[in-house]
């Protein structure tokens, strides 16, 4: 019936937009509006769902490092931390936050470069954010044109510099914790090149007991015309990333104001690093004037550490593949054709060796566990995407319809080193009698997307549906505490139906979008814990296909830029985004296993989705003088969220203030701007990240939670106000 009501309410407001149309004649958009609203509208025209952009102006409206505190500002989207630095979850309408760490469900770009493995995994920690000037997301599942992926898309950009001439620039922020952070490009734009060169480096003593950051950046961007049709783009980085974890602590000390960190993570020196190496080189051929073709071949190679309470991890992790996008565009004289298709594929592999720590009380020194129980593992991840889409418009209506469709498909194998004969005999007795390989295949699904979409005037309507899915990982598809293949596991899958306007009003200068939605997840995977009975009580986890899950809500963001006549002030520009949730379980059961076998069934239907806030909303308001000086102020509240399936333990909500004064010139050859910025003015308690359904409770002896009625899986934020100071010097050389 909903979705009836959604259908006859679009065709209805087509209908009245085309009536008041004259056939002949379709109004150009002139935009008065905020900077990113053009860019904007042009991707929600091209993705057919509702999709929105963070640009340079509003990642600068905070330190970009804290990417948390500018993306958080969009309609429907959280984004959670393990550090300061680093550790970001991304989660678009309720999908994002299953895993206990990185990012599964959301496929992210840099550029046209997957970030997200094969394997379907996203590690931020190894990225730059002071670089990346524009931020693209589509909301909902995106499977058509990037893969699997129930949660949708998040495309990070670092674009080239357009404006000829050569510059050098520095960029420096110092402030509470212990900041110092600067970064210094080079700039070279000519008729037929732009690059840029950069350095980039950050440090805090952190926020936290043992909690620092150190991570430097080098990466070169640019951009190479070849002749009239045909040009390269080209990016490189190198990074170096470490955060110290201090782990998780009880609701009772978080409400209390209380941060000692978990001493089983700090008595164990407990950090996470990545060395990352990445290249994307890209080509961009306009073959005929109606079709050209976009190629990037990429490759990413990291080595990573990860020390936690229970183990030590190291690891060598490479990624590589191709994307390849051809389009074909054609006019006649009532419809115009837009053709898309192309193909992603990529493959990574990686060495992980996973040492356990012994779960020991109140020692000086942490206590691994023999070699022969922890693991040696060697993997090789496939995934290949093919995708089409064709959108056909009747021109007199300014009326699109499109219909696509993607063929996904994953596999992997996972060879266990130290699975060789004799290896751990010892006097007779086999200490390592198992074998963690395996092989793993899941059918190529079909993913389609469909959409009616209406421009009258300088609005946009669009109704679409789209599939996605999400097939069971590696890591997930075993598990390692029983020694047996989780065969029984298969790809959840993600329905969307999807309503939105985008558009502009009062002469072009308020800018608007408005979506209703309706996302139903099938057989959704879910990390299960139990108990293996042994001496030490050894916890594991493992993944189950647990029922389905019923996302529902509103997103409604506005914004408005004014420019008063005559005034001291010459722009100002307020900004609001509102998310109503309503999500909830269907068919949803969990149950503790142990030695392979099922018990204490818990069903938990019509329970709220863990970790989503039924409310959310961002406020903004800045000012712009005619002498330069600036004043931005974001106000970002999140409602309370529960954080197990039962819906028994509520973490209340929290609003932070966050505000950035400022002052830019421009003299002669030099641009300045310097400022200072404070967030959390009202020093409010606040966390950073939570650990969800199953993913609770810290057993390690080690802590000092050492009960278990007292769950530990609350990070804080910072509690009082901190700030930062700063400045970005550009300087242009004659040409």
């Amino acid at each position: 019936m909903k979705k009836n009501y959604i259908i006859l309410l679009s065709l209805s407001m087509i209908g009245f937009a085309n009536a008041q149309e004259n056939e002949n004649h379709i109004d150009e958009v002139e935009i008065h509006a905020r900077s990113k609203v053009t860019k904007e509208r042009e991707e929600f025209k091209k993705h057919a769902q509702s999709t929105e952009i963070i640009s340079e102006y509003e990642i600068n409206r905070n330190n970009p490092a804290f990417i948390e505190q500018s993306l958080g500002t969009m309609a429907g989207v959280q984004v959670e931390k393990r550090t300061q630095l680093g550790g970001q979850r991304i989660v678009i309408r309720g999908y994002g936050n299953d895993q206990k760490f990185n990012n599964w469900g959301v496929k992210m770009y840099l550029n046209n470069i997957p970030l997200t493995g094969a394997d379907g995994v996203t590690i931020l920690d190894d990225i730059n954010f002071g670089l990346i000037n524009r931020i693209e997301v589509i909301k909902g599942p995106a499977a058509t044109l990037y893969g699997g992926g129930s949660g949708g898309a998040v495309r990070l950009y670092m674009q080239p510099e357009s404006k000829k001439g050569v510059f050098i620039s520095e960029q420096f922020n110092t402030g509470s914790f212990g900041l110092f952070q600067s970064s210094t490009s080079a700039t070279s734009v000519g008729e037929n090149h732009s690059i840029t060169a950069n350095y980039g480096h950050i440090g805090s003593d952190g926020y936290r007991p043992h909690g620092k950051s150190i991570k430097n950046f080098y990466n070169i961007t640019g951009e190479f015309k070849l002749n009239p049709n045909q040009k390269i783009s080209l990016l490189a980085s190198h990074g170096n990333s470490l955060e110290q974890v201090s782990g998780q602590i009880s609701y009772d000390d978080y409400y209390n104001g209380i941060d000692n960190g978990n001493f089983a993570y700090i008595r164990r020196g407990a950090k996470t690093k990545f060395i990352t190496s990445r290249v994307g080189i890209g080509h961009d051929w306009k073959i005929t004037p109606n079709f050209n073709n976009n190629t990037t071949v990429f490759y990413t190679g990291t080595n990573g550490e990860r020390i936690a309470a229970g183990a030590n991890e190291t690891s060598s992790f490479s990624n590589y593949g191709l994307r390849s996008v051809f389009n074909f565009n054609k006019d006649w004289k009532h419809f115009k054709n837009q053709t898309e298709f192309g193909i992603e594929v990529q493959q990574s592999q990686s060495n992980i060796t996973n040492y356990r720590y012994k779960s020991v009380k109140n020692t000086e020194e942490p206590v691994l566990r023999p070699l022969y129980d922890g693991s040696y593992l060697k993997n090789t991840n496939n995934q290949s995407n093919y995708f089409a889409v064709e959108k056909i418009t009747y021109k007199p209506w300014d009326l699109m319809f499109l219909a696509g469709v993607s063929i996904n498909q994953i596999k992997y194998n996972r060879e266990d080193l130290l699975a060789l004969p004799g290896l751990f005999v010892i006097n007779g007795k086999d200490y390592y009698n198992k074998n963690l390989s395996f092989d793993k295949k899941f059918k190529a699904v079909a993913s389609p997307h469909f959409a009616l979409q209406k421009t009258w005037k300088n609005q946009i309507f669009n109704l679409s549906y789209s599939e996605g899915y999400n097939a069971p990982t590696s890591a997930t598809a075993f598990i390692s505490g029983l020694n047996v293949t989780n065969d029984n596991l298969i790809a959840e899958k993600a329905k969307m139906w999807d309503f939105s306007i985008q558009g502009l009003i009062k002469d072009s200068s308020i800018d608007y979008q408005f979506s209703l939605f309706n996302i139903n997840i099938k057989n959704k995977l879910t990390q299960l814990g139990g108990r293996i009975p042994n001496a030490e009580q050894t916890p594991y986890t493992y993944w189950a296909n647990t029922g389905d899950q019923k996302n529902k809500g509103m997103e409604i963001s506005v914004g408005y830029s004014h420019k008063p006549e005559n005034l001291f002030i010459s722009k100002i520009q307020p900004f609001i985004s509102f998310t109503y949730n309503n999500f909830k379980y269907s068919n949803f059961s969990t149950y503790l296993k142990e030695d392979g076998k099922k018990a204490d069934v818990y069903v938990y239907d019509g329970k709220n989705v863990i970790g989503i806030p039924k409310t959310k909303l961002s406020l903004g308001l800045d000012f712009e003088t005619k002498i330069g000086l600036y004043w931005q102020n974001t106000y970002n509240y999140i409602g309370s969220v529960y954080t197990d399936f039962a819906n028994t333990n509520k973490v209340k909500g929290f609003g932070l203030l966050n505000s950035k004064i400022g002052y830019k010139h421009t003299f002669n050859q030099w641009d300045l701007d310097i400022f200072l910025a404070g967030n959390n003015l009202t020093n409010q308690i606040n966390y950073t990240f939570l650990f969800y359904g199953n993913n609770i409770n810290d057993s390690d002896q080690d802590n000092q939670y050492n009960n278990p009625a007292v769950y530990t899986d609350i990070t804080p934020g910072a509690s009082k106000a901190y700030f930062f100071t700063g400045f970005s010097l550009k300087y242009r050389f004659n040409n």
